[in-house]
């Protein structure tokens, strides 16, 4: 690793490969419910089933990928993940019947897991230590691009050729994933025969999650809860207040302002600390939340947008860096599993909580709630992390 310098040539291969494999995922997320009636007929539980256990089949990976990478070998579990995804992206095409697709959908989303989980560790590991915060937002942005060109070409495509074609694209993805991984190198990790044989032994529950990194992971658990809501029902409420045309830009918007965003916030992180990043992340969140709340014009609905991007996604980087900044070492890999587990546990179970707070409130009461949720975590950031951050080093 070049001291100082974030842009080498495997940090650069490691994140196209990241956003490949994360364009696949969401260019699929987008159509998979629609495939699944269309195809098969499916019940509308049965298509949304066909697509989130993907999500099920991620985090399962997660938990055993964040324990076992640098038992097993950085780089042996990597091309394992990754040619296990372009396996599954293949049979795609060969998909017969809606329980044939769920099975390949959860195998899909273990090859996600494993993959997107040693990217970003092995990713991690090359950053200079005093670029950490800025390397991190750079590299979450190849997820953000992610995010708004798959879900944009999985309409395209499905409206214009067959769903062949959209598996024909993941494939293609899949295979420059792998490629682009073989051109960057992937830094194993010397453990101690002793700490080869704690992470071995056991199958307890805190075997499986890095204690140091499980606070701030906790607070993304529940702020994944919160974006949930806006993912899940951002739509549903737009048509409520007559709102869908700006509603259709609202990601758009979300997507610029984080590519402005992100890198001033880690240049930040990295010269002043992660409090001041931090702390004004937590309130542009819960101000987004009472913007879309109180929007009666697209303006407002666009500009809760720009908030989103500059709390929310300025402070999902900035905690996965400060739960990898207070971890050990050897154990980066496991304390980054814990913090996606909790994030993406809190996303997954998040529209069904929301759901029943939407049937007893409204969604406008439900967006006030939420932004008093997040206005809550400012404190509890403050005792798990905040107050002190300045002692913590790099």
């Amino acid at each position: 690793m070049e001291k100082g310098k974030i842009w080498t040539k495997d940090f650069i291969f490691l994140l196209a490969s990241n956003f490949l494999v994360a364009l696949s995922f969401y260019l699929l997320m987008t159509s998979m419910a629609v495939y699944a009636i269309q195809q098969f007929k499916a019940s509308e539980s049965s298509a949304g089933l066909a697509a989130s256990i993907f999500v099920v089949g991620a985090l399962f990976a997660r938990l055993f990928a964040g324990r076992f990478l640098d038992v097993i070998g950085r780089k042996k579990l990597l091309y394992s993940g990754l040619t296990l995804f372009l396996i599954a992206s293949i049979t795609y095409l060969f998909v017969t019947s809606i329980g044939f697709l769920m099975v390949i959908r959860f195998l899909h989303g273990i090859a996600f897991g494993i993959s997107t989980t040693i990217l970003i560790t092995v990713s991690m590991a090359r950053l200079p230590d005093d670029k950490r915060g800025e390397g991190t937002g750079y590299f979450s942005l190849s997820t953000a691009a992610a995010t708004a060109i798959g879900p944009f070409l999985a309409l395209y495509i499905t409206n214009n050729f067959s769903y062949n074609t959209m598996f024909a694209y993941c494939i293609t993805f899949s295979i420059l994933a792998l490629v682009s991984t073989a051109l960057g190198k992937i830094t194993e990790v010397d453990l101690t025969p002793e700490q080869k044989e704690n992470l071995k032994k056991g199958f307890k529950l805190k075997d499986f999650f890095e204690k140091t990194a499980l606070p701030i992971s906790l607070l993304m658990f529940i702020s994944g809860i919160t974006y949930s809501s806006i993912i899940s029902f951002i739509n549903s409420y737009a048509i409520e207040i007559n709102l869908t045309k700006a509603a259709s830009f609202f990601f758009v918007v979300y997507a610029i302002f984080l590519f402005i965003g992100r890198p001033i916030a880690g240049k930040l992180f990295d010269r002043k600390g992660e409090n001041i990043v931090v702390y004004p992340s937590f309130v542009l969140f819960a101000c987004s939340l009472l913007l879309i709340a109180f929007a009666n014009n697209g303006f407002i609905l666009l500009l809760a947008g720009v908030f989103l991007a500059l709390g929310y996604g300025t402070l999902m980087s900035s905690m996965q860096t400060i739960a990898v900044k207070v971890s050990p070492p050897h154990r980066l890999g496991l304390a980054i599993s814990t913090f996606f587990v909790c994030m993406d546990t809190g996303m997954g179970i998040g529209a069904y909580v929301i759901g029943l707070i939407v049937e007893q409130f409204g969604f406008h009461t439900m967006y006030i709630i939420l932004a008093i949720a997040i206005f809550l975590l400012i404190p509890a950031y403050y005792f798990v992390h905040g107050r002190k951050a300045s002692s913590v080093k790099v």
